[in-house]
């Protein structure tokens, strides 16, 4: 994956509303939801996104982290699709990382609340969809 590349892609997923996050229920089938963009974004390797401790997608992450993420450029009809595992962080340096002005407003106790957690996705591959094709990459 060239650089150029991998700057168009972080250039749609910049512009994108929000993210698609998959996981896989209890018999294995895949769940996607609709997630607030990411807070941080390491290239298109690691992506910070905060959520609910009681979720249901923490607890399916903390058995099994395989994970997808999707962002759509719905104007062009182009995607990123990638590929890889999420983890499930709740120490105060993660939650204070992305922690943002407003935040009570989902999570009322502050910084420190018992159900506000970070979830890191990593990439380990993925696809690029732009003018009715795709292009597959490792991401490293």
């Amino acid at each position: 994956m060239g650089r150029d590349f991998e700057k168009t892609a972080g250039t749609l997923i910049d512009k994108a509303s929000y993210a698609l996050l998959s996981y896989l229920d209890e018999e294995g089938y895949p769940v996607t939801k609709a997630m607030l963009k990411p807070r941080e974004r390491e290239g298109i390797k690691v992506f910070w996104f905060s959520t609910n401790t009681s979720s249901c997608k923490v607890a399916r992450f903390r058995k099994d982290p395989r994970a997808g993420l999707y962002f759509v450029d719905r104007r062009f009809f182009r995607g990123v699709s990638l590929t890889g595992t999420v983890e499930v962080l709740e120490t105060p340096e993660a939650k204070e990382r992305i922690w943002r002005e407003g935040d009570t407003m989902y999570y009322a106790g502050g910084v420190t609340d018992p159900d506000y957690c970070v979830l890191r996705f990593t990439a380990v591959r993925g696809s690029f969809y732009a003018n009715f094709r795709s292009e597959k990459f490792t991401v490293e």
